[in-house]
């Protein structure tokens, strides 16, 4: 059996720059700014394992079609678990991008830590709190249903404007019960 050698260091330093990233990604950014501890835990098991399984997969020589499948089983966990937000999914995405970045071998140190720091500086950004500090969301259960919601959207904005007293900019409406006479809305707003 043709066992292949292994450069230890190699794995130890992509180890090492993908942990010091997920650290800062997933701790002193994500963490810090939206307090999820066990979004922030388990996108970085998420990434500890995932390194883990594509160094082994790389050293026995996987297939691009084999990693997009891999992609594919993750994908499957949105579909099979408790809602997370769309700002939650990204930084899992990108925890487990970093280990991905970092495991995969044929690439050089210098260009794995380029791109890791390109996409730490892009995330710190993007997601400043200053970048969107006007505008907040937030999950309602409005608990009346005003006529005519649908056919005229005006008419569920400025309810919830009134009943919220914020100024509502938009919304999505998540389900309507008409049993219960509630319905639940994602709302973005500003203070007045």
């Amino acid at each position: 059996m043709n066992i292949p050698s292994v450069d230890y260091v190699e794995l130890v330093s992509r180890f090492a720059i993908n942990l010091v990233s997920m650290v800062v990604l997933n701790f002193a950014i994500y963490y810090a700014r939206y307090k999820h501890k066990e979004t922030a835990i388990s996108a970085a098991l998420f990434n500890i394992f995932t390194f883990a399984v594509l160094s082994v997969l790389s050293i026995l020589e996987f297939s691009l079609a084999a990693g997009f499948g891999l992609f594919a089983i993750l994908a499957l966990f949105t579909l099979r678990s408790e809602p997370i937000s769309k700002s939650d999914i990204a930084y899992f995405f990108g925890s487990i991008s970093i280990a991905v970045v970092c495991a995969i071998k044929g690439t050089s140190m210098l260009f794995v830590m380029l791109m890791i720091l390109l996409m730490l500086v892009a995330v710190y950004i993007i997601d400043h709190p200053e970048i969107l500090k006007s505008v907040n969301q937030a999950t309602v259960r409005f608990d009346a249903i005003p006529e005519g919601f649908m056919s005229e959207p005006s008419v569920l904005k400025s309810a919830l404007s009134q009943r919220l007293g914020v100024e509502v900019l938009s919304y999505r409406i998540l389900s309507v019960c008409y049993v219960t006479e509630v319905i639940q809305v994602e709302v973005d707003y500003r203070f007045q």
